[in-house]
């Protein structure tokens, strides 16, 4: 954006910037008897390749990310099963019959637990 005089000179230059500060969402999953689990979402285009979560000695899978403040759709795919966050009761239906999670984070930190139930 440029400040112009009366005249219409030029008097100062000022950048107009939308902040946007990234929030860090950690997800986890206790299931020490699966071999693979995906977190997929608005957050990284449903992409299978961008959140693989991995497993801890204790057989409890994490994925920490950072993504803005917002609200997003996600599910889990679980040894190539898809899951429902049984610990997040805030669900939309997904267009293919059946319902996707639904994650809003604010502006403090989201922690956010899955677990197998």
């Amino acid at each position: 954006m440029r400040v112009r005089d009366r005249r219409g000179e030029p008097m100062a230059q000022a950048a107009l910037q939308e902040e946007t500060k990234n929030r860090r969402v950690n997800f986890s999953l206790k299931a020490p008897s699966v071999k693979e689990v995906i977190l997929m979402g608005d957050f990284n285009n449903w992409d299978a390749g961008n959140h693989p979560m991995e497993k801890d000695e204790n057989g409890i899978w994490k994925v920490s990310m950072m993504i803005p403040p917002g609200k997003y759709e996600y599910k889990l795919l679980v040894d190539g099963q898809w899951r429902l966050d049984s610990g997040n009761n805030q669900t939309v239906p997904n267009g293919f019959g059946t319902e996707n999670n639904v994650l809003t984070t604010l502006e403090k930190q989201a922690n956010h637990l899955f677990e197998n139930t």
